[in-house]
């Protein structure tokens, strides 16, 4: 069986690669103004921010040596080679690393409990009304917009020095964070399961539990640890405005240069979050399994 193979005119042939070759050029040339534009706005941000590259790399040795002074203890020598000089408040500061995993979460559970019930309010799919809607996005749009820092300023202020200004900030901030994300998973359900509720005769609170539920609650579990494990990050500078925790030994040995300290609490700090970010994980993978299996 013979084949053939059927081959354009010269001159058409030569007009289409022709077309081909500027429509090439176009995208090349789109492609090149993008990345020049891009630059020039870096360039122009880098400048109104006052970021000068030159001073960035004279100044860049003294990175350098501030890591090789915490790693020196105040004999010398170097922090390995003398543990029970380097650690010598350890018991202090697992107490104090203790009550910020404490802080973040008493924050991070209150915060989910609010975002659980204002989440099916701000959404679009279950909430009709427009003013009930618009009033809870402000709310939420307002706690997750103010720093917990911030919060934490305000409520020690208020409250007093210790850990219940910390456990009120990082909670109000986890409203707005965790509301917001909870919302758009609701908004994204498949509607069938909540108009299967509506049509037995089920109200809206059925409807949400029976119809919406089962399709988030995977998604809730998984952002709430991963707030959480955000939320031991951010407990660990509360005490930086007397907010409890460990952070506010590690400012006070920033401030004193207490170098040998603060590389100790740092690595505290450090092996602690990513402790919990391996259990968060095995934990988000195992109620995930469980999920799906229902």
């Amino acid at each position: 069986m013979t084949h053939f193979v059927a081959t354009l005119p010269q001159q058409q042939a030569d007009v289409l690669a022709a077309a081909y070759d500027q429509a090439v050029a176009a995208r090349r040339r789109q492609m090149y103004l993008g990345i020049a534009v891009f630059v020039l706005a870096l360039a122009a941000a880098a400048k109104g921010a006052e970021v000068d590259p030159a001073v960035f790399w004279n100044k860049i040795g003294n990175f350098g040596s501030y890591f090789d002074r915490l790693l020196t203890l105040d004999t010398g020598e170097r922090v390995w080679t003398d543990p029970v000089d380097w650690y010598w408040g350890l018991k202090r500061w697992v107490r104090l690393l203790g009550e910020t995993l404490l802080i973040a979460y008493v924050g991070t559970f209150s915060g989910f409990l609010v975002a659980f019930c204002a989440c099916f309010l701000a959404s679009a799919n279950l909430t009709r009304s427009v003013a009930i809607r618009l009033a809870v996005r402000r709310v939420l749009e307002l706690l997750r917009t103010v720093p917990d820092l911030v919060f934490a300023m305000i409520f020690v202020v208020a409250f007093g020095l210790g850990p219940m200004p910390g456990v009120l900030a990082l909670a109000l901030h986890s409203t707005g964070a965790l509301g917001k994300l909870f919302t758009e998973v609701v908004e994204s359900i498949d509607m069938h399961p909540v108009e299967g509720v509506l049509a037995s005769g089920g109200n809206w609170l059925a409807r949400v539990r029976f119809g919406v539920l089962p399709q988030v609650l995977s998604n809730f579990a998984s952002y709430a640890l991963l707030r959480l494990e955000t939320n031991v990050r951010g407990a660990a500078v509360m005490g930086f405005v007397g907010a409890g925790g460990i952070g506010e030994d590690l400012l006070i040995a920033i401030r004193k240069f207490y170098y040998q300290d603060v590389s100790a609490m740092l690595i505290l700090i450090v092996g602690c979050v990513m402790i919990l970010d391996m259990l968060s994980e095995r934990l988000r993978h195992r109620l995930l399994a469980l999920v799906d299996a229902k």
